[in-house]
């Protein structure tokens, strides 16, 4: 926690300091709370947001605020992603003995970190603040969100519902405390405050919370890279493909940003995205359209962003026929020079050919290599070898198979995955961690190790390192 001598510093820095002052006292209130409390709590918090009616209510006030998506895309995750997430944490303990290793004698006990600090984006405010709220919670923390100030409005209204819940419920309201105002200094001045970040946005937001002196997870960028290979059901890759590419106007660094189709099946499933309401922009409208996603060639015009596919069309200056859902541009190279590989936060996805499965993993590397290496990929194949393969040479932290990827690799009802927003992506992505970031990476644990009941024990050389490297090295 800051010093006196630096609290006194600058207004915000004392502003930030009886935040996370309050935060504390509340987190050390609930420090021995047990199991029963903690799983009824984060109960209510998301049934405070996500009742029928209130959930309605958040979708719309959310578009309405940031602009940003739309109203299916908000409904689906402050109404399913909030419950999917409760459902997929409550059993889970997180309070006393969390692990027992008999073999080797290990006890592993849970504990609070403290004061999470969180930063919660523009694009995904109305689930994000919810889903942070209950992991923190779930670890007898309390938590700090800091919106991007797009989304401020909504923040304080989701973290007030959460605080009236707690209340009700006989918990601290300061379990949950919002940023009302918010701005850089702020944030940076509580990443530095708190005691552990959990830090979801752009690039330069992670890069502050990393450099803030606070131990942080942070997450990478998103530029999910699809192949469908010449097993695939094309139908259904179509379909999921544009639920993917669709989902809340592309608001997730998640939605497919580019799409390998090999060359057997290359003409077919083009018909099949095109029939899904997939335009393909070329030539002049290409440029345009590039002119508009970039401002200066490299960094993305928050004005497009998670905008309808006719809005962006109008802003570009070109003309789109009725129907379009998605545009597909036809792409051969990958780098800075080739911007559509990057991620476009837009209704947009690259095209790609590729004579057969090695060298769509070739592509997949080389796109990402440019932007978000280690995040996630997908496939759409029968093929567990072509999967495998896939997986096997790839530099990513997930596989999405069959399924639509913004929907899938954060967790779904269909998956195994773990419910989140917060997704590590690794060394690739210069993170600290490939998780699916929830509750078990906002608490401490406390080892207990005994003595085995029989000492473990040396084997000979000959065992242990085998005749022919002490015959090689000796």
């Amino acid at each position: 926690m800051a010093t006196a001598e630096l609290v006194a510093e600058t207004p915000v820095t004392a502003e930030v300091a009886e935040l996370v002052a309050r935060s504390r006292a509340a987190q050390q209130q609930i420090e021995n709370a047990t199991q029963e409390q903690v799983d009824t709590w984060i109960k209510g918090m998301v049934y405070a947001v996500c009742k029928p009616g209130m959930d309605e209510e958040i979708a719309r006030e959310t578009v309405e605020e940031t602009q940003l998506g739309n109203y299916e895309g908000k409904f689906k995750k402050i109404s399913v992603k909030t419950r999917a997430t409760l459902m997929d944490i409550i059993h889970d303990k997180s309070v006393g003995v969390i692990e027992e290793d008999r073999e080797r004698n290990l006890v592993k006990i849970a504990k609070p970190v403290g004061v999470i600090g969180a930063l919660s984006p523009s694009t995904n405010p109305e689930a994000t603040p919810v889903i942070k709220a209950i992991s923190a919670v779930k670890g007898r923390n309390s938590i700090i969100i800091c919106p991007h100030p797009r989304a401020k409005f909504i923040n304080a209204k989701i973290c007030n519902l959460m605080r009236d819940a707690l209340v009700k419920m006989g918990a601290p309201a300061d379990l949950v405390i919002p940023i009302e105002q918010p701005s850089v200094e702020k944030t940076n001045e509580v990443m530095k405050q708190c005691d552990r970040i959990l830090a979801t946005g752009g690039t330069p937001m992670v890069k502050a919370a990393y450099s803030s002196g606070t131990p942080a997870l942070g997450v990478g960028v998103g530029n999910a890279v699809i192949t469908v290979d010449d097993t695939a059901d094309l139908d259904d890759a179509a379909a999921k493909i544009l639920l993917s590419k669709t989902l809340d106007y592309a608001a997730s660094c998640s939605s497919d940003n580019a799409v390998i189709l090999l060359d057997a099946i290359y003409d077919k499933m083009l018909a099949k995205l095109q029939e899904k309401g997939g335009y393909i922009i070329e030539g002049e409208d290409k440029t345009k359209l590039q002119n508009a996603i970039w401002e200066d060639g490299e960094h993305i015009n928050a004005k497009v962003v998670a905008q309808s596919p006719q809005f962006i069309a109008d802003y570009a200056g070109f003309t789109i026929p009725e129907g379009t859902n998605f545009f597909i541009v036809p792409e051969t190279g990958h780098g800075k020079e080739h911007p559509f590989s990057g991620e476009k936060m837009t209704v947009t996805m690259a095209l790609y050919r590729a004579k057969d499965l090695d060298e769509a993993i070739e592509l997949t590397n080389a796109i990402q290599a440019y932007q978000g290496q280690g995040h996630s990929c997908g496939i759409y194949s029968q093929s567990d070898e072509n999967i495998m393969k896939l997986a096997m040479h790839t530099k990513t932290s997930r596989v999405m198979v069959n399924q639509p990827q913004s929907a899938s690799n954060s967790g779904n009802l269909w998956n195994g995955m773990r419910q989140t927003f917060s997704l590590g992506c690794g060394s690739w992505g210069g993170n600290a961690t490939n998780n699916n970031v929830t509750w078990r990476d906002l608490i401490n644990e406390t080892w207990v190790s005994k003595p085995l009941p029989e000492h473990k024990k040396i084997p000979s050389d000959e065992e242990l390192f085998g005749k022919d490297i002490i015959e090689l090295v000796g």
